[in-house]
């Protein structure tokens, strides 16, 4: 009888494999951590003498969890996470070898700077890159390597990462934060951070069917497949009881994540059949971004140990609920102070209602780089179908908040008991309470009590992009709030004006009602002036507008060089992903399906032979009319291929990538569409047995 290996306690397994705050502190010599912390608080430069004594404790550490290499884990602008693997071996004289690894190691990496994307900031020949230690986030052991965050930038000092800018970003958001509460008396603060919980949607299917579709081993999503006779339409799978087989996986990814000291803790069934959701307790927005990606490649592993595959596509299905990643984005101070959190003292409801107008205006000027952050082919087929917002940028406050803007607004009676006027910072607001209002699910921004919901980032994509977006927009907002309240001879008086001003000027962008309604649609494009960016060759244009170049550069975000250079990259990814994808039909339909519908057409024609010579006068009316069917529709999507290869063809001769994106935004999705149509109908008059790929009730239902 074999013995159970009890599994440790979660307090005892969750941050286990993490050279975190509480392990420094253990490892490390006192001044050593000291001088570490500063570094990491305040970001002082860290001596190398420093960081060889930290590179030995973490080495040692490392080493005594099983860890044999170490690399620089990295976010370059794939999207995706990077490392170089090198082992903690030194070679002796003698033919031995010790375990080493020094401050100069730890602190700075240097990987192939010319083959990941660049936009054109690195040649071919430009090959040099560096990595550079990120003290802000812990580094952790994964598979027996220690990884150690970093950022990654070229030889030139260009960032080609996603870590970089976010650090930019976070570090302006803070500064021009304290400058604001510097205004309301808040001396005992020192720093403010943004935090973020990201929550992350996800499909399971079983792997064996997986392998058997060549769309989703080469796209991440089914390109073609007939809807089949259930899907998400008796709301009997969100919330509902976990499968054992999904449940043994959550389990696992649950305990790997903890390991991580990734704060894992909800997670449920979503909408639609095979889709489920992880959802995490917030933290710093750096740390939540690394976090995030972890998360993701864990879920990926963790499945196939599993039998399954976890897709991340923001569309892996047509007609069933896409996969998207809800930002709750908040900021908070060191002294534990959610700025976001409505006050019951007039000085903390005049700052509440002031980072709240930061927001809302930073969100309505900055509505096409907040778009722009969550652009991507993947996103463009889930935005504005099932429950997902749609592409036009929107915030929801709820009744009970916009009330009492609008009161601030007309310097009105607030419906209180009071009912007196609501002068900012002279009459204390009513309480007001988390939950006064109902969820907008269909809101791209939501106000959720004491954070903001961004809704719009797709389940693949990286939190950095819009993260980036929503610091350096709120932070330009607070520098100018910042310019007019340091300045004011009545600080009240001109607060109050500010508010005022802000709510009248950018009340637009509030909407608390339907998303979905084209009433909506109308009214947000012809009456309020707010951007319908339907698709990612829509938005992108925008980020090389002057504005949107002049608040990255003037808050030390991006470069000029670094904004062109991230537009490049944003649109030649559209289009290989575009291309991917038509290719990928072409070659199913061509290899797969064509040949397996003529070989069923076949042997309708000899069934309705075999019957003929068995029985005079016999119907054969069915076999007649699907034969007659099945070969026109063969006949058309052979037909419609060659459109695509003719479309795919005239590409080539496009020098642009503009040109191309709006080509297949244009002609080529236009095409494939009704490719799918025809090779959809298909599948529904063809047996399932000679149907060459596994459907969507099989996808769909098939983890049990």
């Amino acid at each position: 009888m074999s013995e159970t290996v009890a599994t440790p306690q979660v307090t005892e397994l969750f941050g286990c494999m993490v050279f975190d705050d509480a392990t420094m502190k253990a490892k490390l010599p006192k001044e050593t951590y000291r001088l570490l912390q500063r570094t990491t608080k305040n970001g002082k430069h860290l001596d190398l003498a420093v960081a060889n004594v930290v590179a030995n404790a973490m080495k040692d550490w490392a080493i005594e969890k099983g860890a044999t290499h170490f690399t620089h884990w990295f976010q370059p602008m794939t999207g995706i996470t990077a490392e170089k693997h090198d082992s903690f071996i030194s070679p002796l004289e003698d033919g031995r070898v010790i375990m080493e690894f020094s401050g100069k190691e730890l602190v700075q990496g240097e990987p192939d700077a010319s083959s990941f994307p660049s936009g054109g900031l690195r040649a071919t020949f430009e090959a040099r890159g560096y990595t550079a230690w990120d003290p802000t986030s812990y580094a952790f052991i994964k598979e027996n390597t220690l990884c150690i965050p970093t950022a990654f930038c070229s030889y030139s000092g260009d960032a080609l990462d996603k870590k970089t800018p976010l650090l930019r970003s976070m570090e302006t958001i803070g500064k021009q934060a304290m400058r604001v509460l510097k205004c309301f008396g808040n001396d005992d603060v020192t720093s403010v951070r943004t935090t973020v919980g990201a929550e992350q949607e996800y499909f399971l299917v079983d792997r064996a069917l997986f392998d058997r579709r060549r769309d989703l081993i080469y796209t991440g999503r089914t390109l073609f497949g007939a809807k089949p006779p259930k899907g998400q339409e008796l709301d009997d799978h969100y919330f509902g009881s976990i499968k054992p087989r999904v449940a043994a996986f959550m389990r696992e990814l649950d305990e790997e994540l903890w390991k991580l000291g990734i704060l894992a803790k909800t997670e449920h069934n979503e909408a639609a059949p095979a889709q489920h959701e992880l959802a995490p307790i917030f933290s710093t927005t750096n740390l939540a971004t690394d976090h995030n990606q972890l998360t993701m490649e864990i879920m990926q592993k963790v499945a196939k140990k599993h039998d399954m595959v976890c897709l991340l596509h923001e569309k892996p299905f047509e007609g069933v609920n896409g996969s998207g990643k809800h930002n709750n984005w908040s900021l908070s101070t060191n002294t534990g102070i959610n700025l976001l959190e409505p006050g019951e003292t007039p000085a903390e409801n005049a700052q509440f209602l002031l980072f709240l107008t930061a927001v809302i205006r930073a969100v309505d000027e900055y509505q096409d780089l907040l778009r722009i952050s969550v652009a991507s082919a993947g996103n463009d087929h889930r935005l504005g179908a099932h429950e997902a917002p749609p592409a036009v940028v929107s915030m929801y406050l709820g009744d009970e908040l916009m009330s009492i803007l609008e009161a601030v607004e007309k310097d009105a009676a607030y419906d209180s008991k009071e009912k007196e006027l609501l002068r900012v910072g002279v009459h204390i607001l009513p309480k007001f309470p988390k939950d006064t209002t109902d969820r907008n699910r269909t809101s791209p921004f939501a106000f959720t009590g004491n954070k903001f919901e961004f809704r719009m980032l797709g389940s693949s994509a990286s939190i950095s992009d819009a993260n980036v977006v929503l610091n350096t927009a709120v932070a330009q907002v607070l520098r100018e709030f910042a310019d007019i309240l340091e300045g004011a001879e009545n600080f009240e008086e001109t607060l109050h004006e500010l508010i005022r001003k802000t709510i009248r000027d950018h009340k637009r962008i509030i909407f608390n009602g339907n998303g979905y309604d084209e009433a909506w649609i109308r009214e947000a494009t012809e009456e309020r002036g707010l951007l319908n960016l339907k698709t990612t060759p829509d938005a992108l244009p925008y980020l090389l507008c002057e504005k949107n170049i002049k608040l990255f550069v003037e808050n030390r975000v991006f470069s000029e060089a670094e904004i062109h250079a991230r537009y490049e990259i944003m649109t030649e990814n559209y289009c290989k992903v575009m291309n991917i994808e038509v290719l990928t039909m072409a070659d199913m339909v061509r290899r797969q399906i064509i040949p397996a519908v003529s070989r069923y057409v076949r042997e309708l024609a000899e069934a309705a032979r075999a019957k003929r010579d068995v029985m005079d006068l016999v119907d054969l009316s069915m076999e007649t009319d699907l034969i007659g069917r099945l070969s026109a529709l063969n006949a058309r999507a052979y037909t419609k291929v060659k459109t695509l290869d003719k479309l795919t063809d005239d590409l080539r001769h496009m020098v642009s990538l503009d040109e191309q994106a709006i080509a297949y935004r244009d002609s080529i999705i236009p095409a494939m569409e009704d490719l799918r149509y025809i090779v959809d109908e298909m599948e529904t008059l063809t047996a399932e047995d000679v149907w060459p790929v596994p459907g969507y009730g099989e996808l769909l239902f098939g983890v049990r």
